[in-house]
């Protein structure tokens, strides 16, 4: 038999979850899939100063977004009424960790940090979640959507700005490329509607500053 979960239980989870993403706690909750960066040969070493301090800050912001990227589909998965839908965006969110784990574990290789504003970041994005569930399912899966397609651009981008000889770096992101672009082919295939044309232009506006500062803090 099926456990029923409570809201109590899952809101316990969520808080769970959360700590474990502020806090890297990684040990009571290993990624799924090994790193990509462990399946290339690459030497550090040929990175100058410079390189370095550029790829920690493309590698901070894009832990940042998985930060926010499990603050958002938990928002969704606790608060839809859709159990389907709740299971697909807890999936996602577990994919996502992968994702979160791995960014964590390239900083630390280069003695990076994280954004000192992730707990600021989380919070602004689970509360986003829980509301683009509360629209309706095809507006929450279009919210999802519209935002793996942004990510996946963001995620272009930074290719084109790592050192040409950071073969771990890119193969992190070229794996994230592939998992974010699956995420928004679900959720069309679950039925997500186009957003409004504001909203989009919004969700980049935001981005953009989000993304700006955690560079940098």
């Amino acid at each position: 038999m099926t456990r029923q979960f409570s809201l109590f239980d899952k809101l316990i989870g969520s808080f769970d979850q959360a700590l474990r993403t502020l806090t890297h706690n990684f040990k009571s909750s290993q990624p799924t899939r090994n790193n990509p960066m462990h399946h290339v040969k690459y030497d550090s070493s040929r990175l100058t100063t410079s390189d370095i301090k550029r790829v920690v800050g493309l590698m901070r912001v894009n832990h940042t977004g998985e930060v926010c990227a499990q603050a958002l589909y938990l928002g969704q998965a606790l608060t839809t009424p859709n159990d389907t839908l709740a299971a697909s965006f807890q999936e996602a969110a577990n994919e996502e960790y992968d994702h979160l784990y791995w960014c964590q574990e390239r900083l630390s290789t280069l003695n990076g940090k994280s954004s000192r504003l992730n707990p600021i970041w989380y919070a602004g994005s689970f509360v986003m979640g829980a509301f683009a569930s509360q629209c309706g399912d095809k507006w929450s899966l279009g919210f999802l959507h519209e935002t793996e397609q942004q990510v996946v651009a963001h995620l272009k981008s930074h290719l084109e700005k790592l050192p040409e000889n950071d073969l771990a770096s890119r193969a992190i992101i070229n794996q994230m490329i592939l998992d974010e672009e699956g995420h928004a082919q679900s959720a069309t295939q679950l039925g997500a509607a186009k957003l409004p044309f504001p909203i989009p232009k919004l969700m980049k506006f935001t981005a953009k500053i989000m993304t700006g500062i955690a560079y940098y803090v």
